[in-house]
């Protein structure tokens, strides 16, 4: 199961990067209009700040400080900086999860969400669930609103 959870990561942390990639307007990753309240860009930094926290402290315990305001309002942030952002979650990410022992995966997720206990698996799969849920949301804000 483990390897399989890295994958996904890997995968859809990796499409997250190419999602980035792919808007023509830098400025266009910063935009909201109407009803889209969070811009390509914050939903990425929070993503990162999501599995920085939680697996990232949570399973590596690498003493991550979440900003999470700045999640969803920081502007500008240079995508360069994103990229590196990305390719060091998808280093802690891979790390924490490949040194779990098969007891662990079994057993409860060692920090709260939602300040409810729940079991490792589960947790895993739901921060995954997560990233994808956000990361569709990032693919239709570029198709509507990075228009040239």
């Amino acid at each position: 199961m483990k390897e399989a959870l890295i994958e996904l990561f890997r995968q859809d942390l990796n499409r997250l990067k190419q999602e980035i990639e792919l808007y023509n307007n830098e400025s266009a990753l910063w935009k909201t209009e109407h009803s889209i309240k969070n811009s390509g860009g914050n939903l990425c930094l929070h993503i990162i700040g999501n599995l920085k926290t939680f697996i990232g402290n949570g399973l590596a315990e690498i003493g991550y400080v979440r900003q999470r305001d700045l999640e969803f309002s920081a502007k500008d942030v240079d995508r360069a900086k994103m990229y590196a952002e990305i390719d060091e979650t998808i280093e802690i990410v891979s790390q924490a999860i490949g040194k779990l022992k098969e007891d662990q995966i079994k057993g409860d997720f060692p920090m709260l969400i939602g300040g409810k206990e729940a079991g490792m698996a589960f947790t895993l799969i739901r921060l995954h669930a997560h990233l994808n849920y956000h990361l569709g949301q990032i693919n239709y804000h570029r198709r509507i609103l990075d228009k040239n």
